[in-house]
């Protein structure tokens, strides 16, 4: 029952973020809110745990999750080929950037928590 409460909270709040997006007109892809909206009610106890559960089955069956991704590619080679170092320099770069914002963000954490007085 956990797991069907967990799996609701994020077909919820996906399809919330998709509204929102929508209907504000943003520019950020609706599954993007619904995610930020997850951040949000992962506070709660009750969000927290139910999506826990959901989130430990789909990490142990990720590679599943790949399969569809890897037939599209073989199916759109002629792209690849053609586009294939633009993608790579795309995807090289926006990793990179990943890792940098990840560092500042938790060297800008990690310094507040040393910050913060213990009583």
């Amino acid at each position: 029952m956990l797991a069907l409460r967990g799996i609701t909270w994020l077909l919820l709040l996906q399809s919330l973020g998709e509204v929102i997006s929508r209907g504000l007109h943003l520019p950020l892809p609706g599954p993007v809110v619904g995610m930020l909206l997850l951040l949000l009610a992962l506070r709660w106890p009750v969000v927290h745990e139910s999506v826990r559960v959901v989130a430990e089955f789909l990490l142990q069956h990720l590679s599943l999750l790949f399969v569809p991704v890897g037939v599209g590619v073989m199916t759109h080679l002629d792209v690849l080929g053609q586009y294939g170092v633009r993608i790579a320099i795309v995807i090289v770069l926006s990793t990179w950037i990943s890792l940098a914002v990840t560092a500042l963000v938790l060297r800008a954490l990690m310094r507040e928590h040393t910050e913060e007085p213990h009583g």
